[in-house]
């Protein structure tokens, strides 16, 4: 940990020496309202209720996070997933890291990740992966998290920009890499992804503020909207900071019941009582949400707007 802080100060001493940190307007671009209604889509499980509007031609996506355990609740969390995916053809799912608990032999990725989600994978339905606290380097060279031998990359579909950063190690050649990615990226969405949250409700992790202290004025000065992250077992929409949305959404394999604090001012809302993941469906300026228990019971949704590109 002392070796942690110690780097993070040798970085923040660099970046606000180089100017990277210079001020910028912190005017809000994004907000989030609630999403009208749900309907089940014709010919899906009864069970399935979408609030998404499941439009001709749009972005879909599912999002999960600390899923490495290779439980049977993580694998009846997947089969909810592969329920929505017939109903919402999501065409990939970003995975928040801890991605792997415990031992990484071929035989723990099957049980841990090809087992559980073999179903989706059959249907082409690929994965992209961030790492967490608990995996290793090494799982970047695994075929099907699709990392190309990368630990941080980023990923264009449609008119978003993926980022994929790894918050284990937010050194100087990574964020400098992230910075000059952002100032020459026009897309109406940039979408950061990885696995220690800035804001957090988490009583036993909560916010990584030394982390926050780096890649938040970077993200606000770029234009990030939207922020997704993992490491608490729980899920929390977190109320915009500086014109950002965060989510959590580390219970897809895990869960720590009662974690989130209560009555935490950044929380908008949160579900600490069992499995979950998310959907995604961006259209245009707009990008809905879901959040999704392992009952198949929705525990959040609404819809965010782009206010455009800012740097």
């Amino acid at each position: 940990m002392l070796m942690r802080r110690f780097l993070f100060s040798i970085l923040l001493l660099a970046l606000i020496t180089s100017g990277s940190l210079t001020s910028h307007s912190l005017t809000s671009h994004s907000y989030a309202q609630s999403a009208n209604g749900s309907k089940v889509a014709a010919g899906a499980n009864s069970s399935v209720k979408l609030t998404l509007p499941v439009k001709e031609g749009s972005l879909r996506f599912a999002v999960i996070g600390d899923t490495g355990t290779g439980t049977s609740q993580q694998k009846q969390l997947a089969r909810v997933m592969v329920q929505y995916q017939q109903a919402f053809p999501f065409e990939f799912v970003l995975m928040l890291g801890d991605n792997m608990y415990g031992g990484e032999s071929a035989k723990d990725f099957q049980n841990k990740f090809s087992n559980p989600y073999e179903a989706l994978l059959a249907g082409k339905v690929k994965f992209y992966a961030a790492l967490g606290n608990h995996d290793q380097a090494l799982q970047i060279n695994y075929e099907q998290f699709n990392m190309n031998g990368k630990e941080y990359y980023r990923l264009k579909k449609g008119n978003v920009a993926f980022y994929a950063l790894n918050s284990n190690y937010m050194d100087q050649k990574q964020v400098q890499w992230l910075v000059s990615e952002l100032a020459k990226d026009t897309s109406e969405w940039k979408v950061a992804f990885m696995h220690h949250p800035p804001y957090s409700s988490g009583g036993k992790h909560g916010s990584d503020k030394q982390l926050r202290e780096v890649v938040e004025p970077i993200f606000v000065k770029y234009g990030v909207n939207v922020v997704l992250t993992g490491h608490d077992h729980f899920y929390e929409r977190v109320k915009p900071q500086k014109g950002i949305y965060y989510f959590v959404s580390g219970a897809g394999g895990k869960l720590r019941s009662g974690d989130l604090k209560d009555n935490s001012p950044i929380t908008a809302k949160g579900y600490d009582r069992d499995l979950s993941f998310m959907i995604f469906e961006v259209v245009d300026k707009q990008m809905y949400f879901q959040t999704i228990s392992r009952t198949g019971e929705t525990v959040d949704s609404g819809v965010m707007m782009s206010q455009g590109t800012r740097k």
